[in-house]
């Protein structure tokens, strides 16, 4: 079969039709393949998205649990008066408690005014201010065993946190001391934290 010039005429349309549905179909898959690009663009956005919001998710979760477990430890401090401001008043009460209890040294004491803390190494505080409220206590003992009992009814009875930085020794002179054997010279302070935030 030959196609001579005077059939093109008779084509011509059907040719033209096909070129013009070639281009439209080309045009649509070239659409298509731009939007199918875009699509999975947006999808690998929304999967990073997603993975994103999950991770935040999982430390907001993480982040309340250490939260609640934190909380109990916090309100313990501040239950104690060692989070909070100096609790002076409640330290000279207790010592006075202290002195009138049977079994008891006799002592005298001073507590000195509050100042900053550095602890050595240093250590990061966080949003907390640390300070020390020096004590030095002098102590009539009959044995070494009523100081150890001072220190441990002193921790148990009294709030705060004291810090014991040295104990001195040394032997009662004299015959007519009323079975007072040993004084102890004994230094340290009290411990106290407060946030910066607080009023």
């Amino acid at each position: 079969m030959s196609f001579s010039a005077d059939d093109l005429g008779e084509i011509k349309w059907s040719l033209i039709a096909c070129l013009i549905s070639t281009s439209v179909a080309v045009g649509l898959i070239n659409y298509s393949a731009s939007i199918q690009h875009e699509s999975l663009q947006k999808l690998k956005q929304a999967q990073q998205q997603l993975n994103n919001a999950r991770d935040r998710l999982l430390t907001a979760q993480s982040d309340l649990e250490n939260m609640s477990s934190y909380q109990t430890e916090y309100d313990a401090l501040v239950a104690q008066q060692i989070i909070g401001n100096e609790p002076r008043l409640d330290w000279l009460e207790g010592l006075e408690k202290l002195r009138k209890q049977g079994g008891l040294p006799v002592f005298s004491y001073n507590i000195a005014p509050q100042t900053s803390y550095a602890p050595n190494p240093p250590l990061s505080a966080g949003n907390f201010s640390l300070s020390l409220s020096p004590m030095s206590v002098q102590l009539d003992l009959l044995h070494e065993g009523q100081l150890l009992s001072f220190f441990e009814a002193l921790s148990q009875q009294m709030p705060g946190w004291f810090l014991l930085d040295k104990c001195a020794l040394s032997r009662a002179g004299g015959t007519d001391n009323g079975g007072v054997m040993l004084k102890a010279d004994c230094a340290g302070g009290w411990f106290t934290m407060k946030n910066r935030n607080a009023p």
